[in-house]
């Protein structure tokens, strides 16, 4: 990087949270407060996250820009000598359009810096009440999309991904709910669990409870076409269909570095 560009400020990339202005990290927090020019998109990012941010400072709604509108902006004011924040909701690296991004600001010299953030299916996870992972009942977890406007490769079809019966979580599929649950219950059991999830962290937050089989009838019911998640997963059925099912980590019999096994010299 040249010396031109290296005394810019970097442009941090802030993951916001999935909407509680208080589930932001304390960096992304503190990024925000030192910020002169905070770009959000305010149909994803509640203006409430934006008390975090100095008086004064320059908040710019983008929900109607394209990136060829967002980035002269960005690029105009870093190279004016002003901190640039763009807040983005849930993690920046989970459907964020960060890779297009990240190229683009490359391509200008522009520094840059990514503030993960907390995202939806973890938020959901703490709603219902549940781990994710539960020994010899689920350890995987799957992080994807129904197919749409933008293409899922053939390899990761939500039919094939079905076939591990793991925690999914099912992203930006609300409008195409029927096919999802049609390629779920390829191999999913028709009484699944499953939360769908709406607006999470928002004052309106629903959740709704139900079955796969009932997964397109309960969002159409709700008339829900975006802000959802939905989470399918045995782990669901709650601390009785989990049994008595335990990690090792914290099993008597389990002997590691920091816990030895009783009578076995500790290695320091």
């Amino acid at each position: 990087m040249s010396e031109e560009t290296s005394s810019y400020w970097p442009v941090h990339i802030v993951g916001a949270g999935p909407g509680d202005p208080e589930l932001i990290t304390l960096r992304g927090q503190r990024v925000l407060a030192e910020a002169d020019v905070v770009f959000y998109t305010g149909s994803l990012v509640p203006e409430g996250l934006l008390t975090h941010c100095r008086p004064g400072v320059e908040a710019i709604d983008t929900r109607a820009f394209t990136l060829e509108t967002l980035l002269p902006q960005m690029v105009e004011r870093v190279k004016a000598g002003l901190r640039v924040v763009r807040l983005q909701d849930g993690d920046p690296s989970l459907y964020g359009a960060l890779h297009e991004l990240l190229i683009r600001l490359a391509e200008a010299g522009i520094p840059f810096e990514i503030v993960p953030g907390v995202s939806a299916f973890q938020l959901a996870a703490a709603r219902l009440q549940v781990e994710l992972t539960v020994p010899e009942l689920v350890q995987t977890i799957i992080l994807t999309r129904a197919s749409g406007r933008t293409r899922v490769p053939a390899a990761e079809a939500l039919a094939s991904l079905a076939a591990h019966r793991a925690s999914l979580c099912l992203y930006l599929s609300a409008r195409h709910v029927e096919q999802a649950q049609a390629d779920l219950m390829t191999h999913y059991p028709a009484d699944t669990p499953v939360a769908i999830c709406y607006r999470l962290g928002w004052p309106d937050e629903r959740i709704w409870l139900g079955s796969l089989a009932e997964m397109a009838a309960l969002t159409r019911q709700a008339s829900l076409e975006r802000t959802v998640l939905y989470l399918i997963s045995p782990a669901l059925r709650g601390l009785a269909g989990a049994g008595s099912a335990r990690s090792r980590l914290y099993s008597p019999d389990h002997a590691h570095l920091f816990r030895p096994k009783i009578g076995r010299r500790a290695h320091l």
